[in-house]
């Protein structure tokens, strides 16, 4: 078991799991996980000589609610982010670590406090740039003025994702974590009717019987507590808030990522490519990110990148941040 301790980030209560002693390594998850995601990298983080520090992002677990979509824009994200940081090593540099959501999270506080970001690492999810237009107009050229579901469109309406969630978190997670993972079938999906916008998310997601072996009965009851404690809204407003974090972003839009970086996805991996709109995201990244020391991709693995391939993702991991050492913090 690990133990909590509760961050005053300035704007938020933030819930963290702490181990370690060193420069501060931050660990942030994405939708719909936990600190708890970074289970199999807390304590190999911290062997290695940092302090390991892995958070519940605002609305999710043990850290603070809020009842306004507004309340959980990037501009809130980051500043959780850098409050959390001075509270644990005050004045100091430190390392950030980000898959999902949590990638954009730690590549945009990288891009507008390099005075306080040593390094930044991030999983799943590349940095493309300051956005040219909100993925909100993206999303309706795309998919809604076609008819065509997407599953962001889905979350956006408040309360409608959420009556489902809320009700049987089990179900979600279970059916959201299998068709994100490099284990789907895909075949089981082959006959299904595309959907249209008037569809709902979970229609016809396969639920599998045994889950994979990477998540196992008692991580499934710990996400399952976790979000019966939290419910769905701020995880899903995440999302709904794409043209405030769009207009945030603008003043830095000449800016790059100048920190050293590191990057890590699976080849079944739908987000890595933005769903098919990037076609060599290793070479987008490295144009906006030019300090890259290491892009891989694993063969076989999803979404959930530290979880399915936890021995893989260390092994590259824990090198590259002992290298830091002596040389940025």
């Amino acid at each position: 078991m690990q133990e909590f301790r509760t961050i005053d980030a300035g704007g938020a209560k933030i819930r963290a799991v702490v181990k370690g002693s060193g420069p501060l390594v931050l660990m942030v998850h994405g939708f719909p996980e936990s600190w708890y995601s970074w289970r199999h990298q807390i304590d190999p983080i911290a062997a290695a000589g940092f302090t390991a520090c892995a958070i519940d992002v605002r609305g999710y677990g043990g850290s603070q609610k809020f009842d306004r979509v507004e309340d959980y824009s990037m501009e809130n994200m980051i500043a959780d982010i850098l409050g959390v940081a001075e509270a644990l090593a005050p004045g100091e540099k430190f390392i950030l670590l980000g898959h999902d959501w949590g990638a954009p999270m730690v590549w945009q506080t990288s891009l507008l406090h390099p005075d306080k970001v040593a390094a930044v690492a991030a999983m799943s999810v590349i940095h493309s740039g300051v956005p040219a237009v909100s993925f909100d107009d993206i999303i309706k050229s795309m998919f809604d003025n076609n008819n065509v579901f997407f599953y962001q469109s889905y979350f956006r309406p408040v309360g409608r994702a959420e009556a489902v969630f809320d009700a049987d978190p089990r179900d979600f997670i279970r059916r959201f974590y299998y068709v994100g993972s490099g284990d789907i079938d895909l075949t089981r999906l082959a006959g299904m009717t595309p959907k249209t916008s008037a569809d709902n998310l979970l229609d016809g997601l396969p639920d599998p019987q045994p889950f994979p072996a990477w998540l196992s009965d008692a991580d499934l009851d710990y996400y399952v507590g976790e979000f019966e404690g939290s419910g769905f809204f701020g995880p899903l407003s995440r999302y709904r808030n794409h043209t405030r974090d769009f207009q945030f972003l603008q003043p830095f839009k000449d800016r790059k990522v100048e920190q050293p970086a590191f990057f890590i996805a699976g080849d079944k991996d739908g987000a890595f490519t933005a769903f098919g709109m990037a076609s060599d995201p290793i070479a987008t990244l490295r144009e906006q990110v030019p300090n890259l020391e290491g892009a891989h991709v694993l063969k076989g693995i999803g979404h959930w990148t530290q979880q399915e391939a936890p021995e893989e993702v260390n092994a590259l991991l824990v090198p590259w941040l002992s290298s830091l050492k002596g040389r940025i913090v």
